[in-house]
């Protein structure tokens, strides 16, 4: 299978708990760059790898005209329950299914880095972007500033080694390095920011399923099972229990904005 095809198998096996307990995390990081691209009322939206639509569903709510493309299918019925309006396609990042010039903002949010050739899912969102328009590419901020961290080193614990030169998680973290990619592919980056985005879960079985519900979180399941997976994440959870019996991770993602 192609990349597509394989990241959309592993992200449609529990698209409803991923679009509960995780993906409504990011709101800071997706609001950070409505914010940034001054979004309002008539812009047009592109999330690249939308997920189950929160991105969307803020940007619509500011009066954007959405749209998103995703691999996983059951992840797009969700974003197409909670933005009715919105235009939402099953497709691969490197082939988008819109015309030229054709939105204000495309954003990808871990999601370029995913492609088979991230530098080609990048002109394509150059293509589609207006020549006035903004691309923004977030990433995993760096190791030392991310807690969670700690828990996607557990997860990689119980997965199959990864074939030699994969690049890591954090690979992109580093200053520069999102930047470099954004100009191979023809844009130009204008501005960065490290944006504080921390994780909040309300329980030990939230926690859970929250990364249990991720791309490399089925992996594991189906690598290893479910008990293992469980007993793994919540010993590494562990350290960042409050007295409340809830938990807390500080995290930084790094945003860059570039013009096409």
């Amino acid at each position: 299978m192609g990349t597509a095809a394989v990241q959309g198998d592993l992200w449609n096996g529990n698209p409803r708990d991923w679009a509960e307990f995780q993906e409504p995390l990011f709101a800071p990081l997706y609001r950070a760059v409505l914010d940034n691209a001054a979004v309002a009322a008539g812009a047009r939206v592109l999330d690249v790898g939308c997920g189950s639509g929160f991105f969307c569903s803020l940007a619509a709510k500011r009066g954007a005209t959405v749209a998103g493309i995703d691999a996983a299918t059951g992840l797009l019925a969700i974003a197409r329950e909670r933005t009715p309006e919105g235009d939402f396609r099953a497709g691969d990042m490197e082939d988008l299914p819109f015309t030229d010039r054709t939105f204000d903002l495309v954003a990808g949010f871990n999601s370029f880095q995913f492609a088979a050739d991230p530098v080609n899912a990048l002109r394509q969102a150059r293509r589609v972007a207006k020549p006035e328009g903004k691309v923004a590419m977030a990433v995993w901020g760096s190791a030392k500033a991310c807690q969670a961290a700690d828990l996607v080193k557990a997860l990689g614990s119980i997965l199959p080694p990864p074939p030699p030169g994969t690049p890591g998680p954090f690979a992109l973290s580093e200053p520069g390095v999102v930047e470099t990619m954004l100009s191979k592919a023809g844009l130009t980056p204008e501005r960065s920011a490290d944006i504080d985005t921390p994780f909040d879960f309300a329980n030990d079985e939230t926690a859970y399923r929250a990364f249990a519900a991720s791309g490399p979180g089925i992996r594991a399941i189906r690598h290893a099972g479910d008990d293992k997976l469980r007993a793994t994440m919540l010993q590494a959870f562990a350290p960042f229990k409050t007295k409340s019996g809830s938990f807390h991770l500080d995290n930084k993602f790094r945003l860059v904005v570039a013009r096409p």
